[in-house]
């Protein structure tokens, strides 16, 4: 698959590139590189399928709905789409993540 790097809608210091995409099985994978204080999407968002966040590099923090979690370096959490949710660098440098869509 070779894709290009983009910044999806409402996100900040956030470059995102898709790494794989199965659409019969319900499932995509991207990889995300986000700069200090970036992010997004700038306001909270919901939708059908979840997220499997994989922080590579740094620590990201995942904005719930009044909740706030910490996924750290070589950590992971599952982020479910219908909570309002944004995700953040947490880390005083880049932070690298792996997101796989699951629908």
């Amino acid at each position: 698959m070779k894709e290009e790097f983009f910044t999806p809608p409402n996100h900040v210091g956030f470059k995102a590139k898709k790494l794989f995409c199965y659409e019969n099985k319900g499932i995509d994978g991207s990889i995300a590189y986000i700069d200090k204080k970036g992010g997004g999407p700038t306001e909270k968002h919901v939708h059908e399928h979840n997220h499997l966040f994989i922080v590579t590099q740094g620590r990201a923090k995942v904005l719930l709905d009044g909740k706030v979690v910490v996924i750290n370096k070589d950590e992971s959490f599952l982020v479910d789409g219908k909570i309002p949710h944004s995700v953040w660098n947490d880390y005083d440098g880049k932070t690298v993540m792996i997101g796989i869509t699951i629908k």
